[in-house]
């Protein structure tokens, strides 16, 4: 059985993923802005509380032009997020230029999900805005191991050769959870084909 071992440093602990028969496969719908913020706010729209955990990819031309946006906000009453907080991200490389690997993936240690309504009245675990908001590059995957979840990115991921580049930016890509947010980021990874295979990056997760 084949094993990969990977470290989430801010959370100190060390995850070996073994086989799909252990890991919970999450359920990713794709869905529309503004609409998904109905999910959240009666009046579908909502107020975002944004931060940047950067990426340190050794080729890139300009520092801190590699990142993580990390978002948040909290649902309010007579919706279906009522009481929970949304947790949102995007990896963009649009403002950086020269050379890096491509980034495929994403994992955080996160915690409980919170299914919600977000396409077509079904429950879901993840959503992507693939229209009305930024980004070109999707889900292809969401898996959790335990607390952990690792979120693998299409079309072979996001890859820098030349100059910056509006496209190459994932969409945003969500989830909710129960607990508001933690008092600090912990360390996620951004994955990535050749060495180093991991760049350690900050992102929010709630509390857990």
């Amino acid at each position: 059985m084949m094993r990969i071992f990977r470290t989430i440093a801010g959370a100190a602990v060390t995850l070996a993923l073994t086989s799909a028969a252990q890991a919970q496969l999450l359920t990713v719908v794709e869905v529309n802005a503004p609409a998904v913020n109905c999910v959240f706010n009666p009046s579908c729209t909502i107020t975002v509380n944004d931060s940047q955990g950067f990426i340190a990819l050794p080729y890139i031309a300009t520092p801190k032009t590699a990142w993580l946006q990390s978002r948040t906000y909290t649902g309010a009453p007579n919706t279906p997020g009522a009481g929970k907080t949304a947790y949102e991200y995007r990896v963009s490389l649009t403002e950086a230029s020269g050379s890096a690997d491509c980034l495929t993936g994403f994992v955080v240690n996160f915690g409980p999900v919170a299914k919600l309504p977000y396409a077509s009245n079904q429950p879901a675990d993840v959503f992507v805005t693939t229209t009305g908001g930024l980004g070109t590059i999707g889900i292809k995957t969401a898996e959790k191991f335990s607390d952990v979840i690792e979120f693998t990115f299409k079309s072979g991921g996001l890859c820098l050769a030349g100059g910056p580049d509006v496209k190459n930016t994932t969409f945003f890509f969500g989830l909710a959870a129960n607990n508001a947010p933690a008092p600090a980021p912990i360390d996620g990874q951004i994955v990535a084909v050749g060495m180093p295979a991991i760049y350690p990056v900050q992102a929010r997760v709630p509390v857990h």
